[in-house]
């Protein structure tokens, strides 16, 4: 069963871009543009890119694995909505090519730990819905 909600899972399988947040040894954050696909069987996002060894963003997980995932767009006339992940992050060596065929082999895995999301449930200027994930 999956932590996201059917609304949810939708959205994420129509979007193909978001914004990785990550955090360096120093506390410094660092936001990033990546394409992802939501991963029905884990119930993850699974991000991924052309060289993703030597970046930045891959040794910030490597010292805190601690991140933010938000995807986003806005609907006419002004209706925003969006979902934002928070979760736990881990480098894999393969499955980047199951996001996209031009990544490299390598690919982020996030885990969930909490979910908020606004516009996609719900109205956009309704209290957006958020909740803890239970971790199994």
């Amino acid at each position: 069963m999956s932590n996201f909600s059917p609304a949810e899972i939708a959205y994420l399988e129509n979007q193909r871009l978001g914004r990785l947040a990550t955090v360096n040894a120093a506390g410094q954050p660092h936001v990033v543009p990546m394409g992802f696909r939501y991963n029905p069987e884990l119930g993850t996002i699974d991000i991924g890119g052309r060289n993703l060894p030597p970046t930045k963003k891959v040794r910030d997980i490597a010292s805190n694995p601690n991140v933010a995932f938000v995807v986003d767009d806005v609907q006419p006339p002004w209706q925003p909505r969006g979902i934002e992940i928070r979760g736990r992050a881990q480098f894999l060596s393969t499955g980047g090519q199951t996001i996209n065929p031009n990544f490299g082999p390598q690919m982020i895995r996030i885990t969930p730990t909490r979910i908020i999301s606004w516009g996609i449930d719900t109205d956009a200027y309704q209290k957006a819905s958020s909740r803890e994930v239970e971790q199994s």
